[in-house]
């Protein structure tokens, strides 16, 4: 519920229950949600949804399990929401709330794409596994195109591109640094292991609008709830992360500074956060650490979901300020030190020892603090998650497609357009290099090889045709003959000018 700025998210269980709510103005200063599976973390993920949807804030939502995306319908009134409902004082009304369906496969809803240019060469390196310096040779590829004027949109641009880099190498060296030819195959094959993944689908054109994530119903003044359909795209867990990633980093490019609003535009929750910093690069935690800092300023709240608290780095915990933590088990050293890092980062309750609740807390109940007044944490309660009013769980196949059916967007919204590829531009500069090469006599062997050439079908350069053995064999000797006169008449006129060999 969103009553007065807040958002409901539970009643603390004690002798005088008190609600536990998200102020409006603080949304946008960043979350996390965390807990074992199976205590609870979807159901507190989809009433913080819930109530955001209401007051008027868009939400954008990874569905792992096709759980989330029941919040389309109507809730079902199970007994255990419907009890839990009176036990905080108010009646069960069910209720379902405007989604919008999203999906890399363009399968379980709306197509997602973004251009290989848009996702940057320290992102697509991420996403191959490419190693320091296969990565490198990526960057000198990403240069290329931006100085070539190389359009960057798929796939099968980049495999242009790294043919084109590969085959001028020796060029490049000059000006970038060493392209190695295995380098070059060592990204070509990652390149093929990610197209059997399924991400030819992603990259392409046109990009995903921004805006289109922003959205409020008007007919209701509902934000719009974003679920990006995760089940097929976690079994390209890296894809996963790296996508989000992505987003977030064109929310935070694309929108304007406007401060700390009354409330956020957009609340982003980006289930599965272990994922994101898994073997991250520093450069990479460095980027992620920059964009969660500066972000809110541009009236989004970012919300990580992960079983661990440990999952997330302490730069990035440490700007996480509304905490939800459903139950954590102790069983191993590694647990005990999680469930004594959760405890620790909260603001201390006397009435109980929070590292030893965290191990009791039923499925339903967490630990809620929450940034009250000038932003200072909320001494830590336990309490009980208010129940969703939508529907928990997955929605059939045929409800899916009819929220899609009614989504605002309409097929030719997605629809790609005529464009120049990369193997296009290639071939213009190869023919425009062509020319230029024979009128400026570029062929790298002086005057008798240009002679030889035009004669034979040899010379270098970029606008030579190839040759056959025979004609390699004839270029050869022609080569090595007028190397030979050429030190003759060397000689000749080293005896002419200094007088050598003159008695």
């Amino acid at each position: 519920m969103a009553d007065d700025g807040y958002v409901l998210i539970g009643l603390s269980n004690g002798p005088e229950p008190e609600p536990q709510s998200l102020s409006l103005r603080l949304a946008n200063r960043h979350g996390l949600v965390a807990g074992a599976t199976g205590t609870g973390k979807t159901v507190t993920l989809q009433v913080l949804a819930e109530g955001l949807s209401r007051a008027g804030v868009a939400v954008f939502a990874a569905d792992i399990k096709g759980d989330l995306s029941g919040v389309s319908q109507k809730g079902d009134g199970q007994p255990a929401f419907v009890k839990r409902a009176e036990e905080f004082g108010f009646a069960y009304v069910p209720e379902q709330f405007p989604v919008v369906f999203w999906d890399l496969f363009g399968v379980q809803g709306h197509p997602v794409r973004a251009s290989v240019s848009d996702m940057g060469p320290l992102l697509v390196a991420r996403l191959l596994e490419l190693n320091d310096t296969q990565e490198g040779v990526l960057n000198i590829a990403f240069r290329v195109a931006q100085e070539q004027q190389i359009p960057l949109i798929d796939l099968a641009d980049l495999r242009a591109l790294l043919v084109y880099v590969g085959q001028n190498a020796k060029t490049l060296a000059a000006t970038y640094g060493n392209v190695a030819s295995q380098s070059v195959g060592a990204i070509q094959r990652q390149l093929l292991v990610l197209e059997n993944q399924g991400a030819d689908q992603f990259f392409g054109a046109p990009g995903m609008n921004i805006s289109d994530l922003l959205r409020v119903d008007p007919a209701s003044g509902r934000g719009v709830i974003n679920i990006l359909a995760a089940d097929k795209l976690m079994n390209s867990p890296r894809l996963y992360a790296t996508f989000l990633l992505w987003l977030l980093t064109s929310l935070f490019d694309a929108l304007p500074e406007i401060g700390d609003p009354d409330k956020p535009k957009l609340a982003f929750f980006f289930d599965e956060a272990h994922l994101l910093f898994s073997d991250a690069p520093k450069a990479l935690l460095d980027q992620i650490e920059r964009v969660v800092r500066l972000i809110r300023s541009k009236g989004v709240g970012v919300y990580f979901v992960t079983q661990n608290p440990l999952d997330v780095p302490e730069t990035v915990l440490a700007q996480l300020g509304n905490r939800v933590q459903h139950a954590l088990r102790a069983f191993t050293p590694r647990d005990q030190k999680a469930v004594r890092s959760a405890a620790d980062t909260f603001r201390q309750n006397p009435a109980f020892d929070a590292a030893k609740v965290i191990t009791e807390l039923a499925v339903g109940e967490a630990l809620v603090s929450v940034l009250e007044g000038k932003g200072t944490p909320s001494v830590v309660e336990r309490t009980l998650i208010a129940p969703p009013s939508a529907r928990v769980g997955a929605i059939s196949p045929q409800e899916r497609q009819a929220v899609i059916a009614a989504s605002p967007f309409r097929p030719d919204h997605f629809a790609a357009q005529p464009r120049k590829s990369a193997r296009d531009r290639i071939s213009e500069l190869d023919a425009s290099a062509a020319p230029g090469a024979e009128e400026n006599g570029e062929s790298g062997g002086g005057l008798l090889d240009s002679m030889l050439g035009g004669v034979l079908g040899g010379g270098s350069g970029k606008g030579r045709r190839g040759q056959s053995i025979t004609e390699k064999v004839i270029t050869n000797a022609a080569s090595s003959a007028a190397r030979t006169i050429g030190t003759k008449i060397g000689n000749a006129i080293l005896k002419g000018v200094f007088g050598i060999g003159k008695r």
